[in-house]
């Protein structure tokens, strides 16, 4: 009726509250699925390296138990993990400068202990001339770390006694041994494999942050865009670690009698992975430029995050083509209409988000379409082209005519 007023309906809570558990309920599973995969990844890195430290420190304790009459083995099967521990780079270096640095520390703090005695000071001046003596010899982290550990433990001895030298540095001799017998004869980690895996964590949130930066460019969201920047700079630990189970695979092959017909095939997976790595540089480069450009107002063509959404997608499809042993054409294709749809960004007639005027690229946008080209090239190169036709497939890419 004229007047009258229908009563306004009551907010029932509840379904939004539902909404909001249900949401809360489906991240934190996401979460856990994520952390779950994250140690379901580590167990298959590293459940090798765990077998292989347990028996090396078995044989190790066994050998100065019963050939060396060492009562206590603390040294040789302590040295063995050590050394099975190094096997995520060159393990031969670390074994050497493992030895080199028991020897230090026996020698200084043996020299030493009997003149200045036994006390919190003695320790400290031991340890610093420990250390001074490994510096000057130019050795590594574990050379340092090595000589100043034993040194403490020659410091701390009550009383200090020239007998214990020879058994120490023979117990490390034969810790360091039996550790790399059980790497690289009894127990060597698969190298392939080991690569693969280590590259999981570098290909996987690379891809990521290049389709995050593409969907930032589509909305000109900076904020977004320097995350993504981020997110690719922080790839730098994952992939010294990429390279460190490079260098332990190489030297598998070529010293494990039972890798050696693997030589041919981690040849070309290590070549692979490498241009990879410098595709994911050019990336950042890319990002940086383009993140440059969001803050200076330049104009940001369409086909720039098509383009970095093809690159990502290669990325990725490149990594299972390279794990099954598969013709790459799939790859190849998605990278080649990446540097094309570059190519029109930089050249073309398309109209940019900012406005309803045809673009042309400034200078960030020009150095990003270089930078696109060079990560095309590399993954190209990782997809198993050689140099010269890869350059030439970017060339045509382009529409640039071939030269003699």
């Amino acid at each position: 009726m004229p007047g009258s007023e229908e009563p306004a309906a009551e907010f029932d809570p509840a379904p939004h509250g539902r909404v909001r558990a249900a949401l809360t309920f489906a991240g934190l599973r996401e979460r856990g699925q994520r952390a779950l995969r994250s140690r379901a990844w580590r167990l298959r890195l590293y459940g090798l390296l765990a077998l292989q430290a347990g028996v090396a420190a078995t044989i190790a304790w066994f050998v100065a138990y019963e050939f060396l009459d060492n009562a206590s083995p603390v040294v040789a099967p302590t040295t063995a993990v050590g050394i099975v521990a190094a096997a995520m780079g060159s393990r031969l270096r670390r074994t050497v400068e493992l030895l080199i640095g028991v020897v230090l520390g026996l020698a200084v703090g043996d020299t030493l202990m009997p003149l200045f005695g036994i006390g919190p000071w003695q320790t400290g001046v031991v340890v610093v001339l420990a250390i001074i003596v490994a510096v000057l010899l130019k050795g590594g982290g574990s050379l340092l770390t090595q000589a100043g550990g034993t040194a403490v433990l020659i410091a701390t001895l009550e009383p200090p006694v020239r007998e214990l030298s020879i058994p120490r540095f023979v117990d490390a001799a034969v810790g360091g041994l039996v550790g790399l017998a059980v790497g690289l004869l009894l127990v060597p980690i698969h190298p392939q494999k080991t690569v693969l895996r280590l590259a999981e964590p570098v290909v996987g949130p690379g891809a990521a942050a290049m389709h995050k930066l593409a969907a930032a460019l589509r909305a000109r969201d900076l904020g977004e865009a320097e995350q993504s920047l981020r997110e690719l700079r922080n790839l730098g630990p994952q992939v010294n670690a990429l390279n460190e189970g490079l260098s332990a695979a190489q030297e598998v092959v070529r010293l494990a009698p039972l890798r050696w017909r693997e030589r041919q095939s981690l040849a070309f997976h290590t070549e692979s992975i490498q241009h990879l790595e410098r595709s994911l540089h050019s990336c950042r480069s890319m990002a940086r430029r383009l993140t440059t450009a969001l803050k200076d107002g330049e104009p940001i063509p369409e086909e720039f995050p098509a383009a970095i959404d093809l690159l990502a997608a290669a990325l990725l499809t490149l990594r299972w083509t390279i794990q099954a042993s598969e013709e790459p054409r799939e790859a190849r294709e998605q990278i080649l209409t990446a540097v094309e749809l570059a190519g029109q960004a930089q050249g073309g007639s398309s109209r940019d988000s900012g406005g309803p005027h045809p673009h042309r690229l400034h200078y960030s946008g020009l150095v990003a379409v270089g930078e696109i080209r060079t990560a095309a090239h590399d993954l190209l190169i990782a997809s198993g082209l050689d140099a010269r036709t890869a350059a030439s497939m970017v060339r045509r890419a382009v529409g640039w005519e071939e030269e003699d």
